[in-house]
């Protein structure tokens, strides 16, 4: 089946064609800190980029993936009113997925080079334990080296979208949360789990790296590639996600900011 990709939750714009054989081809807009998003003006030329690309026609997509979020309120508006026209024209089946969801499928896949992402600037700590295989404990057990990602995409308003993997294993839901609080929230789900190391990704920790002071949770460089969200990881649980009838809307998490403004000033 060859699927579409696509995700807006984020500045960035990104697109991705998953062949049958499970090939990728991905390309992406990241806007720089003085530009607005072009989503609205970058998916289509994007999509049809890798179609082409590729050598394909619109008419041999077999499914469309969408990143449903949480994340921006108008980038999440457009990339999933994208993704539904194109799916009803072309009569495809159309899938979301979480975007917070995305960013730890990627990094679980490039696990290995963790520690390269982190050497120019990713915060000072022990990767051992985060990349190294399972070591034997002085009985001959085999120790338990899980490593959660948590992965955070910036909220704005002083918050950030937060939700924490054990791979495919969904440990927190996607909620808003106040920076200064997601050591807390860490605390508390520890108490369940083995997991005794984090990797914190998306710009959300870049933003707001200062306040992720818990000493289990590692930052990747900022440049790193692991805190964007990756077509290919769109693509790849698009593939696998069960089709239904439900409709797919966007993971808005809270209200919108121009709905709260209203609200302000009628009152």
């Amino acid at each position: 089946m060859i699927v579409l990709g696509m995700d807006t939750s984020t500045p960035a714009t990104v697109v991705g064609l998953r062949l049958d054989d499970g090939r990728t081809f991905e390309a992406r807009d990241d806007p720089t800190a003085e530009q607005r998003p072009g989503h609205a003006t970058r998916l289509l030329p994007l999509s049809h980029g890798l179609l082409e690309e590729a050598s394909l026609g619109w008419k041999q997509l077999g499914r469309i993936a969408v990143g449903v979020g949480p994340g921006t309120f108008t980038g999440l508006r457009i990339g999933v009113a994208t993704a539904r026209g194109l799916a009803q024209s072309l009569a495809v089946e159309l899938v979301g997925i979480s975007s917070l969801r995305a960013l730890a499928h990627a990094a679980y896949e490039r696990r290995p080079d963790w520690p390269h992402d982190a050497e120019h600037g990713g915060r000072e700590g022990d990767w051992s334990g985060v990349v190294d295989p399972p070591r034997s404990s002085i009985d001959g057990s085999v120790a338990d080296e899980r490593v959660g990602v948590l992965a955070v995409i910036d909220a704005r308003r002083g918050e950030a979208f937060v939700a924490a993997y054990d791979n495919e294993i969904e440990l927190i839901a996607p909620h808003a949360i106040a920076p200064a609080d997601i050591d807390e929230l860490l605390e508390r789900v520890m108490i369940g789990t083995s997991i005794k190391r984090w990797v914190a990704l998306g710009d959300g920790a870049v933003r707001y790296r200062d306040a992720l002071k818990h000493p289990s949770v590692l930052v990747p460089d900022p440049h790193s590639a692991l805190h964007r969200i990756q077509a290919s990881a769109i693509c790849a649980l698009g593939a696998l996600a069960p089709a239904d009838d439900a409709p797919v809307l966007p993971d808005y998490r809270r209200r919108p900011d121009a709905e709260i403004a209203l609200e302000g000033a009628a009152s």
